[in-house]
């Protein structure tokens, strides 16, 4: 696994929407909880810029994080992030605490391999992504830092379905996903542009046909008489 994921945090005791607002905006500050496990939940801040640096990385989003508090390090994973509607800004973020003796939730993205050389690709076909990440509940020693789709063999037309995705060991998928709720995950389609001026030609070829019989198709006639 990479280098771990850190970033420095401190206990806020102003709490509160005014105490949150002065933070973003006089100290460039993002605040932010800890909660779960048997120990009540923690307000903490953290720097906006070394944040914004952080979810740069895939990571950030499904694997454990490490939060600096002081002389204690706390092991989180993210459960929420509220951003400005507008402005690249965070405006508050939720953790959830890590117990390695306990299974965690999170979201691993889907990594697709071969794209370039699947089969339907070089028959003309473009990859359509339906699903790019997954629930997934583990125990935090088992999580992956993604899960991975090789597509190489996928030929046009065909798709692969989330029991395709292979899980490593003590990695479960949360939610349903028996033969009936088998979703899929990635297909290769016939480029639109490709498939519609086909469909024109043979419009056209059948409209002269009936044009060269001398009659008027039914659908016009009917036009006319309506009109």
């Amino acid at each position: 696994m990479s280098d771990k994921i850190e970033l420095t945090a401190k206990i806020r005791e102003d709490v509160g929407k005014g105490a949150s607002r002065r933070l973003r905006r006089l100290e460039d500050l993002v605040p932010a909880i800890i909660y779960g496990g048997e120990k009540a939940p923690l307000s903490i801040s953290l720097n906006h810029n070394e944040l914004l640096k952080a979810t740069k990385d895939e990571r950030f989003y499904s694997q454990i994080i490490t939060l600096n508090l002081g002389d204690k390090d706390q092991m989180v994973v993210v459960k929420a992030i509220q951003r400005h509607h507008i402005k690249p800004r965070f405006l508050h973020l939720d953790f959830q605490r890590v117990d390695a003796k306990h299974e965690i939730t999170v979201k691993l993205p889907i990594h697709f391999i071969g794209e370039q050389d699947a089969k339907g690709v070089k028959e003309g076909g473009l990859v359509a992504h339906v699903i790019t990440e997954i629930e997934v509940h583990c125990l935090p020693r088992d999580l992956p830092e993604y899960l991975e789709l090789d597509i190489t063999d996928l030929e046009l037309g065909e798709s692969l379905h989330v029991s395709d995705l292979k899980l490593p060991a003590g990695v479960k998928l949360t939610g349903v996903h028996d033969e009936e709720h088998d979703q899929p995950v990635v297909a290769i389609q016939q480029p639109k542009a490709q498939a519609e001026p086909a469909e024109e030609a043979e419009s056209e070829a059948g409209e002269g046909e009936e044009a060269g019989e001398g009659e008027k198709p039914a659908a016009e006639g009917e036009q006319d008489e309506a009109s």
